[in-house]
């Protein structure tokens, strides 16, 4: 039957040819690609041996859109239009689309939507790894309610587990990895409401770290580790009002702590575990600002580099979290150069890794609000202003498009934020500001948006889920966020 079944797919490819071997259109570099990506598509075959090794790529806030924007920014600093730029997650052979809302929120926040890809199941907006029935911020009930981790089962059948992430280590995202909230802003124990007999979340991290379920920590947070009335290693001082210190309680349990850029290069290519690395008091800088710490592609070299020595395997997640952060500021630049950085890293572990062992899902936790204005030439900057299309070549014809109050506008901008054009200067104006290229592509430019709002918000819009590896076929179609987890789960046990 199968060889049936090429027999018939051959015959069908070859009349085809010969088919299009007649078209005028036949030798565009449009039409001969498509050609070749249907050939591609036909011998592509599924790879269903177990999952060894898992790898969940975050960009926290990286939907559609802003990835659509990345994509353009990446392919324009190599020096193309941007369009056509193929990032290394586009070129994973599986896809599928992502419904990130919550149990109680049509748009979601960072919490329930990784709580989703770690344990299975939604939750509410503002709680981590806690059943659905339990209100945000009930201590107690959220005591009784708490859900098993993927990282907890995995670590159960000996493989090994790593967190890696440029905000904090504590912060919704690489929390859900291994802490269990009703409430994700306790992330130290000051921040717990008084009577509440839960554990911080600080306080879980290194809880888990001694138990033996996490192995490697990377991120930003080390003030949620140290008390008040401390300094950290940059004379930053704590937030934790119990006078512990998580660090050192760590070193004392067996962890090596690295803190800048020189302590972590002094682990070498293959760190014993645990290891945890706290490179900022909160989060780590953006890729735009870095100086002194490791880039998120070094962290997760490193990381699977160590964790690639237990022969059961790990599962890692990473998050490069401050995607999120810089569109919540309307900072259209910080957004796109940590995209490039987020890339960089799945490069990088693709390259580290083995597709027949290795399933990697690249995703995003939640899109913003962020909108593309037309009709743009090609080439128009991805950050800057929008160009008319030419109409007799294909980049664009340098003459900025105007609107109807005859001032240019950018390519992209914000539903709301704090770039709104009615408020300018602290006043209400009701009108835009006039506007050159040269200010729009300037880092600090915060970009313009409708709705007046201190911090951008989120969406409710669909993410991409891109996979490759053992059972990455199985994303397809259209997906609720918590069936990653299954996907996940069912590649690491299949038989």
């Amino acid at each position: 039957m199968k060889n049936l079944l090429i027999a018939s797919l051959a015959v069908l490819l070859s009349t085809n040819v010969a088919l299009t071997q007649e078209l005028p259109q036949k030798d565009s570099k449009w039409f001969t690609d498509a050609q070749a990506r249907i050939q591609e598509m036909v011998a592509r075959q599924p790879i269903t041996g177990r999952a060894k090794n898992v790898i969940l790529f975050t960009a926290d806030g990286n939907g559609v859109g802003t990835n659509y924007a990345i994509r353009l920014f990446s392919g324009q600093q190599a020096g193309g239009l941007g369009d056509d730029y193929v990032q290394p997650q586009e070129a994973f052979p599986n896809l599928a689309l992502v419904k990130t809302y919550t149990t109680n929120g049509q748009t979601a926040d960072s919490a329930p939507t990784a709580s989703a890809m770690n344990t299975g199941v939604k939750s509410k907006n503002g709680m981590i790894n806690i059943d659905e029935t339990v209100a945000e911020a009930d201590c107690a009930a959220g005591l009784d309610h708490q859900l098993k981790t993927f990282a907890e089962i995995v670590s159960e059948a000996g493989k090994s587990v790593g967190v890696v992430s440029t905000a904090r280590i504590t912060h919704a995202t690489p929390a859900a990895v291994y802490a269990k909230t009703a409430q994700r802003d306790w992330e130290h124990n000051g921040a717990l409401p008084e009577g509440c007999a839960q554990k911080d979340i600080a306080d879980q991290l290194i809880e888990q770290m001694k138990a033996g379920v996490i192995d490697i920590a990377l991120g930003g947070g080390r003030g949620m580790f140290i008390p008040a009335d401390a300094k950290d290693e940059e004379d930053k001082g704590g937030k934790r009002t119990d006078g512990r210190n998580l660090i050192e309680e760590a070193k004392v349990a067996g962890a090596q702590y690295v803190w800048n850029d020189e302590t972590f290069a002094a682990l070498g290519d293959a760190a014993t575990t645990p290891v945890l690395g706290l490179f900022e008091s909160s989060h780590m800088k953006y890729e735009a600002d870095r100086t002194g710490e490791p880039s998120l592609a070094e962290m997760t070299a490193a990381t699977i580099k160590s964790l690639s020595g237990n022969e059961n395997g790990f599962y890692l997640m990473v998050e490069s979290g401050r995607v999120d952060h810089a569109n919540h500021d309307g900072n259209l630049y910080r957004t796109l150069t940590d995209g490039k950085a987020f890339a960089d890293a799945i490069a990088l572990a693709d390259e580290l890794t083995n597709d027949e062992d290795t399933l990697i899902i690249v995703t995003a936790d939640h899109e913003h609000a962020i909108s593309f204005n037309g009709y743009c030439g090609r080439g128009s900057p991805i950050t800057g202003l929008c160009y008319d299309v030419n109409g007799a070549g294909v980049e664009h014809t340098g003459t900025p498009l105007l609107s109807d109050d005859g001032k240019p506008y950018t390519v992209a901008g914000f539903l709301n934020g704090a770039g709104s054009v009615l408020k300018q200067d602290t006043q209400w104006t009701g009108s835009r500001p006039d506007l050159t290229n040269e200010q729009a592509m300037d880092k600090d430019y915060l970009q313009q948006a409708l709705i007046p709002m201190s911090s951008e918000t989120h969406s409710g819009e669909d993410v991409a889920v891109m996979a490759k590896g053992p059972w990455a076929h199985l994303f397809d179609g259209v997906i609720e966020q918590n069936y990653i987890f299954h996907v996940m789960d069912y590649a690491v046990n299949a038989k």
